[in-house]
């Protein structure tokens, strides 16, 4: 089973979820994707994602997390001992989305809510200080991240695998050029 994890504001509709949805399918795996719609609460995300992941041997799942996905993935690394490719991760959002407090509206699904500081402490208890299963874990990050400063989870994430990417952006436009990478790690 393969869980993608979203990102902040983001949905199943994104465009990495949907390029590795794509990309299953033509392969004949479709049925090995989920990719759920998060709660903007971290625990109830956190809840619903340990739910997914308790469905299979922890053997048997590989997450892939994208920003603020990649943050949730960690802690569920962390937990349980699956697999993980972190797609320019948030390593510490209780404090990048702190310029953020206040209304919000996703992206994709229209909900709007209001992003308070019960949020970020929830975020808080979910950080993972020093990630301890570094073999389950492949970082993929772009250098041009314009949000998340690549340097940070390249040390953060120092002695697992990782793949840079020269340039890009947050959206890491060129995930598709990367999903073989992704599924031979997912194996």
């Amino acid at each position: 089973m393969i869980v993608y994890i979203h990102g902040f504001n983001s949905s199943p509709a994104s465009h990495k979820s949907n390029q590795l949805r794509e990309r299953l399918s033509a392969l004949g795996r479709g049925a090995e994707f989920v990719c759920p719609a998060l709660p903007h609460w971290p625990k109830q995300t956190m809840a619903l994602l340990e739910r997914e992941v308790a469905r299979v041997p922890a053997d048997g799942v590989t997450l892939v997390g994208s920003s603020l996905g990649g943050f949730y993935a960690t802690a569920l690394v962390e937990k349980t001992g699956v697999r993980s490719v972190l797609v320019n991760p948030a390593i510490t959002p209780q404090e990048s989305l702190r310029a953020y407090l206040g209304p919000q509206r996703n992206l994709y699904s229209g909900e709007e809510y209001v992003l308070t500081e019960e949020h970020l402490g929830q975020l808080a208890e979910l950080q993972v200080r020093k990630p301890a299963r570094l073999d389950r874990y492949l970082l993929m990050h772009t250098t041009g991240d314009e949000l998340l400063d690549w340097r940070i989870a390249v040390d953060h994430y120092r002695g697992c695998r990782q793949v840079i990417v020269q340039g890009s952006d947050h959206g890491f436009k060129e995930f598709g050029d990367y999903l073989d990478i992704v599924l031979e790690f997912a194996k």
